[in-house]
């Protein structure tokens, strides 16, 4: 079983790496947050995930353990392959997975490409006890909430015809004075600003 590698960049892409060790070069599956970190002819060290099938065998790297230990815990969710899992890591922090799944926030995991109402669900229900080793600082919380009332009130406002770039520039502005509104006072504000 490959744990880790450490080699140099040979290849970077977005969504995949080769790493050469020892001029052996080795096909790595990566998140965007991975692949931000690396450079391009440069040493490095990834965490690794070795998935064995019948047809492949696959190796999904990671840049901390922590995301190879949330990537474990979403493939261990049933309707979760490792395709999915990395598309996860890539649209969303680490915080914020663990947040969703703690606030029971499902439409936040299925803006992730290939995840459903009912996969976001069964998410919440197997992961809820294990995410919370992945601790969310009180700002981050803050922001995750500030995020969730902001985007319900932009579409409300988008359903009354005010365009969202305009009133996005407002609600940032009303939610750094003050952090604490809710969707209705936020809606109200927006409109009095127009």
């Amino acid at each position: 079983m490959i744990y880790s590698l450490k080699g140099t960049v040979q290849e970077l892409n977005p969504t995949s790496v080769i790493i050469d060790v020892n001029g052996v070069g080795y096909y790595v599956g990566i998140s965007l947050q991975t692949s931000e970190k690396l450079v391009l002819g440069q040493p490095t060290f990834l965490q690794v995930q070795q998935i064995i099938r019948e047809d492949a065998h696959l190796l999904f790297g990671f840049n901390t353990i922590s995301e190879k230990e949330m990537f474990n815990l979403l493939i261990s969710v049933n309707g979760v392959g490792p395709v999915s899992a990395i598309i996860m890591l890539s649209s969303l922090s680490l915080s914020e997975i663990s947040a969703a799944i703690m606030n029971n926030n499902s439409l936040l995991l299925q803006k992730v490409k290939g995840i459903g109402g009912k996969t976001a669900e069964r998410i919440i229900v197997d992961l809820r006890d294990k995410v919370q080793k992945f601790t969310v600082s009180a700002e981050n919380i803050s922001n995750f909430v500030n995020n969730k009332v902001k985007d319900e009130a932009l579409s409300a406002l988008e359903v009354l015809g005010i365009s969202r770039k305009m009133s996005e520039r407002i609600a940032d502005r009303l939610l750094k004075a003050d952090a604490e509104l809710s969707v209705e006072d936020l809606v109200k504000q927006i409109l009095k600003n127009i």
